[in-house]
């Protein structure tokens, strides 16, 4: 599990409960992971099939990651919150991502961090070789937007529920 809001919770067994930072919801997502027996905790997961590494991102007064998941074909990247559009994204196969705002950034009170915008991530994410780039992080000003018929130049909005396949293609080993 990645985060983890209150309409999140999993269903099935889990190994670990990742995070990318102490967020405004530890408290609850803390409780929801200690049911399972699970204590959730920015670190890494390794898995014959999958790998999942932290790496940090420009976000906040203090530490916050995102996270690539790696299969043998396959790069995945969470990273739903950064003020800096995060380079280690670079080619990620699918990227989920920041979009808080839409065309100006957001600067938290004395400029410790805040929010990329919308518009800008999708250009950073086009140049650095993102093949499908979904917006999770889906703020107001967004929100306007996107009522108002606007579109980003290259990406899409994730939708509570929805479902993302990367297919992995069997070849060779």
């Amino acid at each position: 599990m990645l985060d983890g809001g209150p309409a999140s919770d999993p269903r099935g067994r889990l190994d670990a409960w990742l995070l990318t930072d102490d967020c405004e919801l530890i408290r609850e997502i803390r409780a929801r992971a200690r049911v399972r027996g699970l204590e959730p905790v920015v670190g890494s997961f390794f898995s014959p099939d999958l790998t999942l590494k932290p790496y940090p991102v420009i976000h906040t007064s203090h530490a916050a990651y995102g996270y690539v998941l790696q299969t043998r074909r396959k790069k995945i990247v969470w990273a739903p919150e950064f003020l800096v559009f995060p380079k280690w994204a670079a080619r990620a196969d699918l990227m989920f991502a920041e979009a808080a705002s839409w065309e100006r950034p957001i600067h938290f009170v004395g400029r410790v961090g805040g929010h990329c915008a919308a518009v800008s991530v999708a250009e950073e994410a086009r140049r650095l070789g993102v093949r499908r780039l979904v917006f999770a992080h889906i703020g107001r000003s967004t929100i306007r937007a996107i009522d108002a018929g606007k579109r980003a130049p290259f990406g899409e909005f994730g939708a509570d529920g929805q479902r993302y396949i990367v297919r992995v293609s069997r070849g060779p080993r």
